[in-house]
Order: structure tokens, then C-alpha cells, then sequence
């Protein structure tokens, strides 16, 4: 499965797995099917419980079309409007468990969600080729409403292990050596579980310096570097945050 390198608002690049075009696909179908099942109830009830049928047929054919607009209106603001609300998601990406983000980290805004909602109206066009075709082609499995807005649409489909998230093993006796460590949030500490894991694997100490730099500046930490190495640092960092949070296994 293919990866995009996402670059955080910390600076920090996190690897995120690329939906495939299939997940697309099923997530889309998915939807299409409830936006066909809130058209069927709502001309529906239209129709039948509410009997207002005769109305239409008092109407000239300009205001027949608005009417049936209307009532059709939830259909064509179902995505921008609930991958709004639902942060990049629509109940068919929910339960494909995919999600729309923005490719520069940050989080994706309306205006972004709008521009993929515009562009809808061509990646759709000729029976969804054109869109289709786009995901292929591009590196990032965009169509032409991802490149325009800068967003991808990554999998949330991962492995889990404790190595990939903040939990850390820690001993009942375990004494803490920074409180400060509670000003951070779950997601800093991801980014710096994660970042520092990798950067133990090709020994790059260059990052493990500007990663230790960046926590210290953060909490406003002064380290003598002849008590404790950077490594050092960085490790009762994360154990502090796991104590004080709670998080353990």
C-alpha cells in the first residue's frame, strides 16, 4: 500500500497509508446508496403521505423544476457539507474508514472541502472516468478535486501496536522527572514517540537533537547534557507523559 509523508503543523513528517482507488469506490457507492434511499423517502413522503402532488401540476414547468430541487437539495451538499462536519468524512469514508486531510498538515477547511465538492462535477462526469482515471494516474491516488484542494484521502486502516502510539511500559515503582510533561497532548506525544523511534533506527542524531531541543523549548526545560544524553531525555519524556496521563498497559 502506498504512503504520503504528511508534514505537521509541529514540522514533523508522519506516513500516512494512501486509501486506494477500491476504498474509494466502495465508500462512494456507499453513499450514493443513502442519498438514493433519502430520495425514495422524500418523494415519498411528498407524494403519498403528504398528497401534494396537485400542486405540481398547478405549476408551470420552470417551478416544478425548483420544487423538485428542493426537495433533491440535501443530495447535492451531502458531501461538502458532511465531510465538514464529520472532519473529512462521510458515512461511507467512516465505514471504510478513510478520511479527506490536507496534504501541508493542516486540518482541512471548508473552502477545501467546497473546492472537492466543485471539482465533483467533473470528476463524476462521463459515468466517473474522469475521476477514475485521475486517481489512477496520480501519485497520491488524488482526482482533480484532491489537487486542486491539496488534500488526499488517507486509510485510518492501520496496524496497531504499542510501538506506534503513546502508550510505553512503565514499572509500578516508576518515579516521574518532569511534571511539565502534562502541558503536552496525546497527539504531541505521537508525533514524538513516532519521529524518535524512527530516528533510534538509522541512528540519526541530528533529529534526535532538534526533537530534544523542540521538547525543551516547549516545556521550558533547562538539561545539563553532562547528567543526560539527549536519548535520555526523549525516553523519561515519553515514560513521564504515560505516568502522569495514566497511560499504560
Amino acid at each position: 500500500m502506498s504512503q504520503i509523508a504528511i508534514n505537521t503543523s509541529q514540522n514533523v513528517n508522519i506516513n500516512f497509508n494512501i486509501a486506494s482507488v477500491g476504498e474509494r469506490m466502495l465508500a462512494f457507492i456507499i453513499d450514493l446508496l443513502i442519498k438514493v434511499a433519502y430520495a425514495i423517502i422524500a418523494f415519498y413522503v411528498f407524494f403519498n403521505i403528504l398528497d401534494l402532488g396537485y400542486v405540481l401540476n398547478g405549476l408551470d414547468y420552470w417551478s416544478q423544476i425548483a420544487i423538485y430541487i428542493a426537495i433533491t437539495f440535501p443530495i447535492y451538499v451531502y458531501p461538502v457539507v458532511l465531510e465538514s462536519l464529520m472532519e473529512g468524512q462521510t458515512p461511507g469514508k467512516k465505514a471504510m474508514k478513510i478520511r479527506v486531510v490536507k496534504i501541508d498538515g493542516y486540518q482541512a477547511s471548508f473552502g477545501d472541502y467546497m473546492i472537492r465538492w466543485v471539482f465533483r462535477l467533473i470528476d463524476t462526469s462521463f459515468a466517473g472516468v474522469i475521476g477514475l482515471v485521475s486517481m489512477i494516474i496520480s501519485k497520491n491516488n488524488q482526482r482533480l478535486g484532491d489537487i486542486a484542494s491539496g488534500t488526499a484521502v488517507i486509510s485510518l486502516k492501520n496496524s496497531i501496536n504499542i510501538s506506534h502510539t503513546i502508550l510505553e511500559n512503565i514499572q509500578e515503582n516508576y518515579l516521574p522527572t518532569f511534571p511539565q510533561v502534562i502541558a503536552l497532548s496525546d497527539n504531541d506525544m505521537r508525533i514524538i514517540k513516532d519521529n524518535y523511534q524512527k530516528a533510534l533506527k538509522i541512528d540519526d542524531r541530528q533529529i534526535i537533537n532538534r526533537l530534544s531541543d523542540k521538547i525543551k523549548n516547549i516545556l521550558k526545560l533547562e538539561i545539563d547534557p553532562t547528567k543526560m544524553t539527549e536519548r535520555q531525555f526523549i525516553n523519561i519524556i515519553i515514560k513521564d507523559y504515560n505516568y502522569y496521563t495514566g497511560k499504560d498497559n
